[in-house]
């Protein structure tokens, strides 16, 4: 490389562009601990007055032990709750595929359809209007005590905020974009594909955070019904041993299990659609 290549090098690495982007690169400790520091302060003190309240009252553990009591105790059997929760995550996955696959069909069909948009919506809506507690029992009589009824239910758990967030994403399309492809000769699908397919994906992953919280609590539901394995499952036979602190350490891993799944949807976010993703940072930012 000549010096003149190294010096325009320089150059285009000092201009304000580029200044900006190693700016955006850096992770802005002051805003990291802005955001990570009020909750985790809020959750060390509603800990330690429970730890302080329960120390205090005397009340028995097998009522409400105390947290460091959950945290030993499931720390002594984590190789069973290890086990319990691959399962509960097994079913949490397949049923939320499922329920993505189920979702965005019924949002495509429904967009590609005016008459079958008025007249899947409503059904869609009365849908979530039957209790799961109604519907997991028979799952288990129609389809037995394998994976089958419990899939079943974690998808009728998540999949209505999917279609109808893919719905009114695809409806929120820029017109005159798709009235400029028309009028160039593209097809309804080529106007789909380049115009409401990109302007859906905000909605869509709004739903999915939304839907993704609902999985893990659906897949246990289920495994209360009928299941061999799984947190639900865990949870039931503590509880019939009077056992409160293991209880609450199996709770403990479904919400730190569903808090995980709920962060990697911002991963796959940045991934799918980064400029989204920047645009949302620069308007906190602001």
């Amino acid at each position: 490389m000549t010096s003149i290549d190294r010096a325009d090098g320089y150059v285009a690495a000092a201009t304000p562009a580029a200044r900006d982007r190693r700016r955006r690169r850096r992770i802005d400790p002051v805003r990291l601990l802005s955001t990570v520091l009020p909750p985790v302060l809020i959750l060390a003190v509603l800990l330690i007055g429970w730890e302080v309240a329960v120390n205090v009252t005397g009340v028995r553990p097998q009522v409400l032990p105390t947290p460091s009591r959950v945290l030993s105790e499931g720390w002594g059997q984590r190789e069973a709750i290890e086990m319990h929760t691959k399962a509960t995550l097994q079913v949490t996955l397949v049923g939320f595929a499922f329920s993505l696959l189920v979702a965005w069909v019924i949002a495509v069909v429904v967009d590609f359809s005016g008459w079958l948009r008025r007249g899947v919506m409503p059904l869609l809506v009365a849908s979530q209007t039957i209790p799961i507690v109604a519907i997991a029992p028979l799952m288990i009589i129609w389809f037995g005590f394998g994976l089958m009824p419990k899939v079943l239910v974690v998808a009728l758990a998540t999949f209505f905020p999917i279609a109808v967030g893919l719905v009114e994403g695809f409806n929120k399309a820029d017109r005159e974009a798709s009235n400029l492809l028309r009028s160039m000769g593209a097809g309804r699908f080529t106007e789909f594909r380049y115009v409401r397919l990109p302007s859906a994906m905000p909605s869509f992953f709004t739903a999915l955070r939304i839907s993704i919280t609902y999985a893990v609590v659906g897949a246990i539901f289920a495994e209360y019904v009928g299941a061999e394995k799984g947190l639900g499952i865990y949870m039931s036979m503590q509880k019939n041993a009077f056992r409160t602190d293991l209880v609450l350490a199996a709770v403990v891993v479904s919400a730190v299990l569903s808090i995980a799944l709920y962060l990697v949807t911002f991963l796959v976010e940045r991934l799918v659609i980064p400029w989204s993703f920047k645009e949302r940072k620069a308007r906190h930012a602001d």
